[in-house]
Protein backbone atom coordinates (compact mmCIF):
# COMPACT_ATOMS: atom_id res chain seq x y z
CA UNK A 1 0.00 0.00 0.00
CA UNK A 2 1.08 3.48 -1.21
CA UNK A 3 1.11 5.79 1.80
CA UNK A 4 0.16 9.91 0.83
CA UNK A 5 2.67 12.35 1.91
CA UNK A 6 2.00 16.24 2.10
CA UNK A 7 4.96 16.96 -0.23
CA UNK A 8 4.81 20.86 0.69
CA UNK A 9 8.06 22.44 2.06
CA UNK A 10 7.26 22.30 6.14
CA UNK A 11 4.79 19.62 6.39
CA UNK A 12 5.60 16.72 7.66
CA UNK A 13 4.13 12.86 7.10
CA UNK A 14 1.16 11.72 9.54
CA UNK A 15 4.01 9.38 10.83
CA UNK A 16 7.01 12.45 11.53
CA UNK A 17 4.57 14.42 13.32
CA UNK A 18 3.17 11.98 15.49
CA UNK A 19 6.99 11.19 16.18
CA UNK A 20 8.14 14.93 16.62
CA UNK A 21 4.85 15.89 18.77
CA UNK A 22 6.51 12.95 21.23
CA UNK A 23 9.37 14.51 21.70
CA UNK A 24 9.48 18.36 21.64
CA UNK A 25 6.80 21.20 21.27
CA UNK A 26 5.32 22.66 18.45
CA UNK A 27 5.01 26.22 18.04
CA UNK A 28 1.36 26.99 16.91
CA UNK A 29 -0.87 30.34 16.61
CA UNK A 30 -4.03 30.94 18.00
CA UNK A 31 -6.24 33.69 16.75
CA UNK A 32 -9.06 35.23 18.33
CA UNK A 33 -11.32 37.09 15.49
CA UNK A 34 -12.83 40.57 16.34
CA UNK A 35 -15.43 43.15 14.97
CA UNK A 36 -14.27 46.66 15.79
CA UNK A 37 -16.50 50.07 15.97
CA UNK A 38 -14.80 53.00 14.16
CA UNK A 39 -12.87 53.98 17.45
CA UNK A 40 -11.71 50.39 17.56
CA UNK A 41 -13.17 48.99 20.47
CA UNK A 42 -14.66 45.10 20.08
CA UNK A 43 -18.40 44.64 19.22
CA UNK A 44 -18.08 41.20 18.23
CA UNK A 45 -15.62 37.85 18.75
CA UNK A 46 -15.52 35.27 15.58
CA UNK A 47 -16.30 31.56 17.13
CA UNK A 48 -15.60 28.75 15.18
CA UNK A 49 -17.78 25.35 15.32
CA UNK A 50 -16.35 22.61 15.33
CA UNK A 51 -16.86 18.96 15.40
CA UNK A 52 -14.03 16.57 16.42
CA UNK A 53 -12.91 13.23 15.56
CA UNK A 54 -14.34 11.94 18.68
CA UNK A 55 -17.94 13.49 16.95
CA UNK A 56 -18.24 16.02 19.82
CA UNK A 57 -19.44 19.86 18.63
CA UNK A 58 -17.42 22.32 19.77
CA UNK A 59 -16.64 26.08 20.19
CA UNK A 60 -13.05 26.90 18.93
CA UNK A 61 -10.54 30.01 18.22
CA UNK A 62 -8.79 29.99 14.96
CA UNK A 63 -5.65 27.89 15.58
CA UNK A 64 -2.53 26.17 13.63
CA UNK A 65 1.07 25.33 13.17
CA UNK A 66 3.83 27.33 12.11
CA UNK A 67 5.71 25.66 9.43
CA UNK A 68 9.24 25.16 8.96
CA UNK A 69 11.18 28.42 7.76
CA UNK A 70 7.60 30.57 7.72
CA UNK A 71 7.03 33.78 9.40
CA UNK A 72 4.69 33.61 11.91
CA UNK A 73 2.67 36.23 10.07
CA UNK A 74 2.47 34.14 7.41
CA UNK A 75 1.06 32.12 9.48
CA UNK A 76 -1.54 34.11 11.06
CA UNK A 77 -2.86 34.70 7.34
CA UNK A 78 -2.69 31.02 6.52
CA UNK A 79 -4.72 29.95 9.36
CA UNK A 80 -7.32 33.12 9.12
CA UNK A 81 -7.59 32.56 5.52
CA UNK A 82 -7.89 28.82 5.85
CA UNK A 83 -10.50 28.98 8.70
CA UNK A 84 -12.42 31.84 8.00
CA UNK A 85 -12.09 32.20 4.05
CA UNK A 86 -10.21 34.38 1.18
CA UNK A 87 -12.38 37.44 2.15
CA UNK A 88 -12.21 38.02 5.98
CA UNK A 89 -9.56 40.61 5.23
CA UNK A 90 -7.59 40.53 8.24
CA UNK A 91 -5.68 43.13 9.56
CA UNK A 92 -2.39 41.63 10.67
CA UNK A 93 -0.25 44.61 12.04
CA UNK A 94 3.06 44.70 10.45
CA UNK A 95 5.29 43.46 13.35
CA UNK A 96 2.42 41.19 15.38
CA UNK A 97 3.31 40.57 19.03
CA UNK A 98 0.83 37.97 20.48
CA UNK A 99 -1.27 39.12 23.49
CA UNK A 100 0.17 36.18 25.49
CA UNK A 101 1.52 32.80 25.10
CA UNK A 102 -0.28 29.68 25.67
CA UNK A 103 1.27 26.46 26.41
CA UNK A 104 -0.98 23.33 25.96
CA UNK A 105 0.24 19.76 27.74
CA UNK A 106 -0.72 16.40 26.79
CA UNK A 107 -1.57 15.52 30.74
CA UNK A 108 -4.28 17.84 31.98
CA UNK A 109 -3.93 20.09 34.58
CA UNK A 110 -0.36 21.33 34.32
CA UNK A 111 -1.34 25.10 32.69
CA UNK A 112 -5.20 25.85 32.02
CA UNK A 113 -4.33 24.34 28.08
CA UNK A 114 -4.42 20.95 26.96
CA UNK A 115 -3.79 18.92 23.92
CA UNK A 116 -3.16 14.87 24.40
CA UNK A 117 -1.95 14.95 21.49
CA UNK A 118 1.31 17.13 21.89
CA UNK A 119 3.34 19.49 23.86
CA UNK A 120 2.56 22.85 22.27
CA UNK A 121 3.49 26.38 22.93
CA UNK A 122 0.59 29.16 21.30
CA UNK A 123 1.38 32.63 20.38
CA UNK A 124 -2.02 34.45 20.68
CA UNK A 125 -3.50 37.00 18.74
CA UNK A 126 -6.38 39.44 18.20
CA UNK A 127 -6.98 40.19 14.81
CA UNK A 128 -9.78 42.03 13.43
CA UNK A 129 -11.36 41.40 10.67
CA UNK A 130 -13.45 43.35 8.26
CA UNK A 131 -14.38 41.40 5.63
CA UNK A 132 -17.18 38.23 5.05
CA UNK A 133 -15.90 35.54 6.51
CA UNK A 134 -17.15 31.79 4.92
CA UNK A 135 -15.96 29.37 7.25
CA UNK A 136 -13.93 26.48 5.22
CA UNK A 137 -11.93 23.23 6.09
CA UNK A 138 -13.32 21.24 8.97
CA UNK A 139 -15.17 24.28 10.29
CA UNK A 140 -19.15 24.06 10.10
CA UNK A 141 -20.14 27.95 10.88
CA UNK A 142 -18.47 30.93 12.24
CA UNK A 143 -21.10 32.61 15.17
CA UNK A 144 -20.21 36.24 16.24
CA UNK A 145 -20.68 36.98 19.98
CA UNK A 146 -20.82 40.46 21.78
CA UNK A 147 -18.08 40.37 24.36
CA UNK A 148 -20.39 39.84 27.02
CA UNK A 149 -22.02 36.52 25.13
CA UNK A 150 -18.49 34.93 24.63
CA UNK A 151 -17.37 35.07 28.47
CA UNK A 152 -20.79 33.71 29.46
CA UNK A 153 -20.45 30.10 30.75
CA UNK A 154 -23.08 28.26 28.42
CA UNK A 155 -20.17 29.37 25.37
CA UNK A 156 -16.98 28.83 27.47
CA UNK A 157 -18.67 25.74 28.31
CA UNK A 158 -18.63 24.66 24.67
CA UNK A 159 -14.65 25.36 24.25
CA UNK A 160 -12.33 22.63 24.96
CA UNK A 161 -8.69 22.52 25.29
CA UNK A 162 -8.51 25.64 27.34
CA UNK A 163 -9.31 27.71 24.48
CA UNK A 164 -12.09 29.37 26.94
CA UNK A 165 -9.40 30.56 29.48
CA UNK A 166 -7.76 32.01 26.33
CA UNK A 167 -10.65 33.89 24.66
CA UNK A 168 -11.63 35.23 28.22
CA UNK A 169 -7.30 36.20 28.18
CA UNK A 170 -7.84 38.11 24.83
CA UNK A 171 -11.68 39.94 25.93
CA UNK A 172 -9.16 41.15 28.99
CA UNK A 173 -6.33 42.10 26.62
CA UNK A 174 -8.58 44.39 24.40
CA UNK A 175 -10.59 45.55 27.90
CA UNK A 176 -13.86 43.85 26.75
CA UNK A 177 -14.13 41.35 29.97
CA UNK A 178 -17.22 41.76 31.57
Amino acid sequence: MTEMTETAPGWLSREDLELTRARMPIIYVDAVPVRADASGVVTHVGLLLRIGSDGTVSRALVSGRVLYKERVRDALMRHLEKDLGPVALPHVPASPQPFTIAEYFPEPDVTPYHDPRQHAISLAYVVPVTGDCRPRQDALDLVWFTPEEAASPMVQQEMIGGQGVLLKQALAYVGCLP
